[in-house]
C-alpha cells in the first residue's frame, strides 16, 4: 500500500488583488489556504526573490493545519527549495510546534519526520531596504497591550497587527487609536469539516509561528524593520514529557523558537528584519502589573480563549470557567484593585469552591500543567500563596483553604522567594538594545 504523504505546493501570488494562494495535498485530498492583503501592498515586492523566500517558508508553517488531519511520516515539496536552516526550523515547527497535538493523540512523530525539497539555488539577492519602523502583532489579551503602553511611553512608533480580527482584537485596537494593518486568513472549509469526522485527527496547532510568518511578509510589503511580539519568558516552560521530549502548548512563544525564527528571518532578508519579543524579560506577574498602571483597557481586552472560540466574543469577554481565565485572574489579584478586577471579570473567580481543582492544576497541587497559555506552575503558587496576607483576599474561599496545601509542597521560603523573583527581570531575549534601553526606563 502507497504510503501517505503530505505535499506542500508552490504557493501562487495574485497581484491584482494582493493575495496568495497555497495549495496542499494529503493522500488524496487537496486543500488550498488564502491570505489577502490590503490592497495598496506593494505589488512589485510581492515579487522580489526575499518575499518569495518568506513565502515558500510560510507555506510549510501553514500546512501544519493540513497535516495534522492524518499526521503522516513523509512531508514532501518538490517545488518549494529550502536550506539546511530552514529546513530545521520548518522541522521544529512540524515537531516541537505540534507537540501537544502529538500528546494528546499518542502519536509518536519526535525524530521520524521525513521531509523531501527541492535543492536551494542561491539567491542573487537576499536583501531588501526596510524602514525603521514596529509591526506589533495585537492578540486581544493584557500581554500585547503591555507592549503598547511600554512603546507609547518610550515614544515610540509602531503598528497595530493582526490576521483576522474580531471580538478583543477590534476593542483593544480601537482604544490604541492607530490605523492598524489587517490580513484576512481563509482555511479550506474541506479541512475545518475534516477535523471534527471520526478517522482523522484534530488538535493544537502551533498559532504565533502562523500569525508571525504572516506578519514577516506583511513587514516586507508595508515597510517594517522589526517584529515585536509580546511573548514572556513563562512561555518557555513545558507541560508534560511525551515521546522523549517536553511537550508544551506554547512552543512557537517559547525563547527557543524565537531564537530560531529571529535567525530564520534575518538571514531570509539579508538581516533587515528583526523578530523579537518585547516582553521576554519578564514574568506574566510583571506583566500583571505594568498592565494594572491603565485602566483604559479594561473594558476592551481579553484572555479567554473559550469565549473567543464559541463566539469570537459577542458575548461576555471572560467565561470564567477556563483556565485561562482562572490564570489571568490570580495574577491580577496581587497587583490589582480588588473591586476593579472584580469589575473586569463580573464575578470572583477565587470565592467560588467549584474551581478549586482548576487551581489546584495550575499551581501543581494536582494534574499537569493545563493546555492552555498560563504561566508557570511555581509563579501561579506565588501569586495565590502572596494572597493570604492580603486582608481583601485572605478569606476568599480558595485562597484559605489552598494555603495548608502550598505551604506543604513549597514551603513558605520557596514561595516568597519566588515571588520575588518573578517580579526581577530576565536578560535572557532578544530585544535591539537601543529598544531595550527605551522599554526599560519605562518599565519601572
Amino acid at each position: 500500500m502507497t504510503e501517505t504523504q503530505f505535499i506542500i505546493g508552490k504557493p501562487v501570488i495574485d497581484a491584482k488583488t494582493a493575495s496568495v494562494q497555497f495549495p496542499y495535498e494529503l493522500g488524496d485530498l487537496t486543500f488550498t489556504e488564502k491570505l489577502e492583503f490590503s490592497k495598496d501592498a506593494d505589488t512589485e515586492v510581492m515579487q522580489s526573490p526575499v518575499f518569495l523566500d518568506l513565502l515558500d517558508i510560510t507555506a510549510c508553517v501553514l500546512g501544519v493545519s493540513y497535516f495534522k488531519l492524518l499526521a503522516p511520516h513523509r512531508i514532501t515539496a518538490p517545488k518549494i527549495a529550502l536550506d539546511a536552516e530552514a529546513l530545521q526550523f520548518v522541522l521544529d515547527v512540524y515537531e516541537n510546534g505540534l507537540g501537544e497535538f502529538y500528546a494528546r493523540n499518542n502519536l509518536q512523530r519526535f525524530g521520524r519526520l521525513k521531509f523531501d525539497f527541492a535543492s536551494k539555488n542561491a539567491s542573487t539577492d537576499t536583501t531588501i531596504p526596510l524602514p525603521d519602523r514596529i509591526l506589533v502583532p495585537i492578540g486581544g489579551g493584557k500581554d500585547s497591550l503591555v507592549s503598547v503602553q511600554l512603546l507609547e511611553k518610550a515614544g515610540v512608533e509602531f503598528t497595530p497587527f493582526a490576521v483576522n480580527p474580531k471580538g478583543p482584537i477590534l476593542t483593544s485596537v480601537e482604544e490604541i487609536n492607530k490605523t492598524p494593518i489587517y490580513v484576512k486568513r481563509t482555511l479550506d472549509a474541506k479541512m475545518i469539516r475534516l477535523s471534527k469526522e471520526p478517522g482523522y485527527y484534530n488538535g493544537h496547532v502551533p498559532s504565533t509561528a502562523i500569525i508571525s510568518m504572516i506578519a514577516a511578509l506583511s513587514a516586507v510589503l508595508f515597510g517594517y524593520n522589526r517584529i515585536a511580539l509580546s511573548n514572556e519568558r513563562s512561555a518557555s516552560e513545558g507541560n508534560i514529557e511525551f515521546d522523549g521530549r517536553q511537550a508544551n502548548h506554547q512552543h512557537s512563544k517559547s525563547v527557543e523558537f524565537e531564537r530560531l525564527i529571529a535567525n530564520i528571518l534575518s538571514k531570509t532578508t539579508g538581516g533587515a528584519l528583526q523578530y523579537f519579543s518585547l516582553l521576554r524579560p519578564y514574568s506574566e506577574a510583571r506583566i500583571a502589573a505594568l498592565f494594572a498602571r491603565e485602566t483604559r483597557f479594561d473594558k476592551a481586552f481579553s484572555s479567554c480563549n473559550r469565549n473567543f472560540k464559541l463566539s469570537g466574543h459577542d458575548g461576555p469577554l471572560w467565561c470564567g470557567e477556563c483556565p485561562k481565565c482562572h490564570f489571568v485572574f490570580l495574577i491580577l489579584a496581587p497587583v490589582m484593585d480588588k473591586e476593579r478586577l472584580l469589575s473586569i471579570f463580573g464575578q470572583n473567580l477565587l470565592d467560588i469552591f467549584n474551581n478549586a481543582h482548576a487551581y489546584r492544576e495550575l499551581t501543581g497541587l494536582a494534574g499537569q500543567k493545563p493546555w492552555e497559555c498560563v504561566g508557570e506552575i511555581l509563579e501561579a503558587a506565588a501569586c495565590l500563596w502572596v494572597l493570604t496576607d492580603r486582608a481583601e483576599w485572605k478569606d476568599d474561599a480558595l485562597v484559605s483553604n489552598l494555603n495548608i496545601d502550598l505551604l506543604n509542597q513549597y514551603g513558605k521560603d520557596t514561595l516568597e522567594n519566588a515571588y520575588k523573583q518573578l517580579h526581577t527581570d530576565s536578560d535572557e531575549h532578544l530585544i535591539p538594545d537601543d529598544l531595550l534601553a527605551k522599554v526599560n526606563a519605562n518599565a519601572l
